[in-house]
């Protein structure tokens, strides 16, 4: 169903396409991911929240000034945001902790469960509700959502097992607004509409290239 092909005409920054193609087709396939609205707004999705499938772990690098852009409740001044800046480890402990399962930022919690694979999975409990569902140690392995295979699986698990499947809201149906629906799966993967035009650039490369009318 994916082809090396798709994947640059979607992401042609994708270093690792070929590799790439096999992987998502087998876990799209998994999970129906398979009406061609729905595999234009899945490709779209994890396009911006991987860097083209080139990222496979968070970018925690952040300097004192986007700290402040990117969490101004909690570094609400350059000075709160300086300790965090450039320091990785310290700001996922800063901002994941107690949260999502975390434990206190002691626990290295935070950290050890960044987020990771093609969809960001991020915190302990999201972590352990993805081993159970995968039957894999991502607890103890967090690490194994880097590996392609695992990294493309837990995307598609996560875009089947919301309480409503992302593929109805992606379908395109008569009496539905495709662009609302869009904002819609993005404030669902990504907790907002963060990167809504490179998530719309990328979904409109994905429409094109299944042959789909654009939107």
């Amino acid at each position: 169903m994916i082809t090396r092909g798709l994947v640059l005409a979607i992401m042609p920054g994708c270093k690792d396409a070929g590799a790439w193609a096999p992987e998502l087709s087998s876990a799209m396939s998994r999970y129906k991911i398979t009406d061609p609205d729905a595999v234009a707004v899945f490709l779209a999705q994890i396009a911006v929240e991987s860097a083209e499938m080139n990222r496979l772990e968070e970018n925690l690098n952040y300097s004192a000034e986007r700290l402040c852009q990117v969490w101004p409740s909690r570094f609400p001044t350059l000075a709160s945001a300086e300790p965090y800046a450039r320091n990785s480890r310290a700001l996922a402990n800063k901002v994941y902790s107690g949260r999502m399962g975390n434990g206190g930022p002691e626990t290295d919690d935070g950290w050890k469960y960044r987020g990771r694979g093609l969809k960001m999975v991020t915190g302990r409990a999201n972590y352990l509700a993805l081993a159970k569902a995968m039957e894999l140690p991502l607890v103890s392995d967090p690490h194994l959502l880097t590996i392609k295979r695992y990294a493309a699986l837990s995307a598609a698990h996560f875009w089947s097992s919301r309480p409503q499947n992302l593929s109805y809201i992606a379908d395109d149906l008569p009496d539905d607004d495709d662009n609302k629906d869009f904002e819609t799966v993005s404030k669902i993967v990504n907790g907002g509409l963060i990167g809504i035009a490179d998530r719309r650039k990328y979904w409109r490369a994905a429409r094109a290239a299944l042959g789909l009318p654009p939107v």
